[in-house]
């Protein structure tokens, strides 16, 4: 029998009754797994919260309708879910680690990151995966026993490689880490509950990071579409879009353009969901893994996009990048969105009675390093408009973070 009314597993999805545990131990709960523990916790955060009022591309206020990284997230939750289900994988530890993905993002999304790891660069750098364990760890403060919200194993592990390995067989940084190095935070809570940095995450993260891809994909496109910085015509440059676009064409001839563009976007996740299922099953069938540390070792993802696809989800990025994310009009309110940052820093750091009594406890003057850090937590974890009206405090001009 099912335990807690979850869903059939293969042998090698994660399960939760057989969970490697929590840091500080705590008794099982009696109506939900471990897994759909850590789901709930952190749905309840503060930093889940706050992604409401965080940019994805565009800044709150530029409309209802444009994403937010909490929207971006739910969206990102809602695929891995699907993925999961279909690939016999546990939904709830998917959907978990998809939820928490996005937690250590900085307000003005990745210009606020681009900006504090500068800053920080001479006291350990910032990076937000490494700042999303934090929180999940440390920084959330809701439990009488511990800090952060003390989540199991499986899902802390996905939080850290959904995205691959942090080193090779060597020990050797990878992939984004090949410069820096792993951040200290990951490094230090490693020391503590060994993650297994040189391998890779189980299948249940792995469907997360590409849960992420695809949502990202679509809801870009379809927010590029109607803030009118991108054309449809101008998408026909991917290959793949344009087949697409043809096919709705072929179907609904003269679509009122608001119907088009949510067309395009649903069909964009349609075809990369089944391309991701398809290939994840062939890999699965090859693999033949008995369990989630058959994965582990796979030495490769077992949950990807075929060669085919693969190469046309490049293509989709590539479009975008200078397009969408490089836009002129973007990236003035990028350029805006990056002096609040600095100045912000620049002025907590130069004067920490500025920052509020809890975020001044126990900061030692002569301890620039742990001030800087502290410093960082305190702006990584504000959302645009609150970053906007501490500005507004500190300073007395502030830019207006609007695409025009």
């Amino acid at each position: 029998m099912a335990r807690h009314g979850e869903r059939w597993r293969a042998p090698y999805a994660c399960d939760p009754a057989a969970s490697r545990g929590r840091l500080v131990p705590e008794p099982d709960s009696p109506t939900r797994s471990a897994f759909q523990r850590d789901r709930d916790r952190i749905i309840h955060s503060t930093a889940f919260r706050r992604l409401t009022h965080k940019t994805q591309v565009f800044v709150w206020h530029e409309g209802d309708h444009f994403r937010t990284r909490l929207t971006h997230t739910i969206e990102v939750g809602q695929i891995a879910r699907a993925l999961a289900r279909s690939l016999g994988l546990d939904e709830d530890l998917a959907e978990a680690i998809a939820l928490s993905h996005d937690l250590g993002h900085t307000p003005f999304g990745h210009t606020g990151e681009d900006a504090l790891q500068d800053l920080m660069a001479p006291f350990g750098g910032f990076d937000h995966n490494a700042q999303a364990l934090r929180i999940v760890t440390r920084l959330e403060r809701r439990y009488a026993f511990f800090d952060g919200l003390n989540l199991a194993f499986e899902t802390l592990e996905g939080l850290v490689k959904h995205n691959g390995p942090l080193l090779d067989a060597a020990g050797v940084p990878t992939g984004s880490y090949r410069t820096g190095g792993v951040p200290g935070a990951i490094l230090d809570f490693d020391a503590a509950m060994p993650l297994g940095l040189d391998r890779h995450a189980p299948a249940e993260a792995q469907a997360a990071a590409i849960a992420d891809d695809i949502a990202y994909d679509a809801h870009d496109i379809d927010d590029g579409l109607r803030a009118g910085i991108l054309e449809a015509e101008e998408l026909r440059e991917v290959p793949f879009l344009a087949g697409l676009l043809d096919e709705i064409e072929a179907v609904a001839p003269g679509l009122e353009p608001a119907r088009r563009v949510h067309e395009l976007s649903r069909r964009v996740i349609t075809r990369l969901v089944e391309d991701a299922l398809a290939e994840s099953g062939r890999r699965l069938a090859a693999l033949a893994p008995a369990g989630p540390d058959a994965i582990r070792e796979a030495g490769a993802p077992v949950v990807a996009f075929s060669p085919a696809m693969a190469e046309a989800e490049r293509a989709i990025k590539g479009h975008l990048f200078p397009r969408l994310y490089r836009h002129p009009r973007v990236m003035a309110v990028r350029r805006d969105a990056d002096a609040v940052i600095r100045e912000l820093f620049g002025r907590f750091v130069a004067d920490p009675a500025a920052l509020p009594s809890e975020w001044r406890a126990g900061l030692d003057p002569a301890d620039p390093a742990r001030l800087a850090r502290r410093v960082a937590d305190y702006i990584a974890g504000m959302t645009d408009r609150y970053a906007v009206t501490e500005h507004r405090r500190l300073f007395p001009t502030t830019p207006d973070l609007r695409i025009v």
